[in-house]
């Protein structure tokens, strides 16, 4: 079990938005390559980098932020908002991301993730989040009739290396994960699932131990690890991260 800690970027910054509102933007770190290092200090692993702008925009944005960062620490990073292009893709790989996130891409045009996986092989993450169920996409200001299931199942087969779920419903406001969906999911794709929107305390952390969670790749957490709600050493020494 992976533990992502986030770093949302909005105007340069580090922020948590509450419910995907970016009127409801609360700033945790004015300097974002400093909030890298500390997550790095303190054992992550890995690092979640979401351009908050450059969902809404369709375009990067906070990529000035998202290079620094990639200079200023050594671990690995999946990053999504805004990438849009097989170009974007391939920029943001060859300047050192891990993986890229595709998200509202996924929903419309599919065909640029199938082509992204099969060019870049195990490095495209498809983002699903979801609001009542539903697909929501250009920076969760647009809800689609798909469903969550429907647009994972379209990508069954086309080597997506793992799939984040957020519900948005659940996001920023510390009410706990949707395990239930999360898991439904999980089960019904042959795509490993990361679970985000919501982690709330070590008793989610507790729950995600539990064996039904052992599908699950990991989970995004912002909040609840800004907040000091789960304690980040304890969580991941219980995920085996150190």
């Amino acid at each position: 079990m992976i533990l992502f800690p986030a770093i949302d970027l909005k105007d340069g910054q580090c922020v948590r938005l509450k419910l995907g509102d970016m009127r409801q933007a609360t700033v945790y770190n004015a300097d974002p390559v400093a909030q890298a290092r500390v997550f790095e200090a303190q054992g992550f692993k890995w690092l979640h980098l979401v351009d908050l702008n450059g969902a809404f925009a369709g375009k990067p944005i906070n990529g000035g932020a998202v290079e620094a960062i990639l200079t200023g620490t050594k671990l690995p990073i999946q990053l999504g908002g805004g990438i849009r292009s097989l170009q974007q893709v391939e920029i943001w790989l060859s300047k050192g991301v891990s993986r890229v996130i595709l998200g509202t891409a996924a929903l419309r045009d599919p065909g640029l993730v199938r082509e992204a996986c099969r060019i870049f092989q195990g490095r495209i993450v498809v983002g699903i989040d979801a609001r009542a169920g539903r697909v929501a996409v250009q920076g969760w200001s647009e809800t689609s009739d798909l469903s969550a299931e429907d647009l994972a199942l379209r990508f069954s087969d086309v080597g997506v290396s793992a799939i984040i779920f957020t519900d948005i419903d659940r996001d920023g406001v510390l009410e706990g994960l949707n395990i239930d969906a999360t898991l439904d999911l999980a089960r019904k794709v042959p795509i490993p699932v990361i679970a985000s929107g919501g982690l709330a305390s070590m008793t989610d952390v507790h729950r995600l131990l539990q064996p039904d969670c052992r599908i699950l790749e990991g989970v995004v957490s912002g909040r609840a690890i800004y907040d000091g709600r789960i304690d980040s050493a304890l969580a991941l020494k219980l995920f085996g991260q150190v």
